[in-house]
């Protein structure tokens, strides 16, 4: 086979350099998926303060409102006594318009939550291609790496 002392000093400085080359290779890899995960979650924290931030808002204009209504009962409840039907369709134009705002507000918070996971989908597919594509080089460099052989 080998008999040659040279030969295998040769074959096994080349199979060490081969090796050092492939776990280079691999090293580069897993640090550039370790990069694109943590990028992942850095910005899915970032949307998660965000979405939180938006639904927040929403809460305290919905606070903001109820206190308004309160101010408005107090005003109508004094007023009620003199004309009780203007009280009454005081009161149901208020239960409408109530409803019809927390409607909205839920609408919006529906709509943020649902712009908030299409956004985290969208970095998701982009992580996952950027480290599909990375492994794809890994072994095209590797195919490369052992065809010169």
């Amino acid at each position: 086979m080998m008999d040659d002392p040279k030969k295998v000093q040769e074959f096994l400085g080349q199979v060490g350099s081969k090796a050092v080359e492939t776990m280079t290779v691999w090293a580069d890899a897993h640090q550039r998926v370790v990069h694109e995960l943590v990028e992942l979650g850095a910005s899915s924290a970032k949307e998660g303060v965000k979405l939180y931030a938006e639904l927040q808002q929403a809460a305290i204009e919905a606070l903001r409102d109820s206190q308004a209504a309160a101010l408005r009962w107090q005003t109508a409840w004094q007023d009620g006594a003199k004309d009780p039907v203007q009280l009454y369709q005081k009161a149901l134009a208020e239960g409408v318009e109530s409803a019809q705002k927390a409607f909205k507000i839920l609408e919006g918070q529906a709509q943020a939550v649902t712009r908030s996971a299409e956004r985290l989908g969208t970095s998701g597919e982009q992580v996952s291609k950027s480290i599909q594509e990375t492994y794809t080089a890994v072994v095209s460099k590797l195919k490369d790496m052992y065809a010169q052989n």
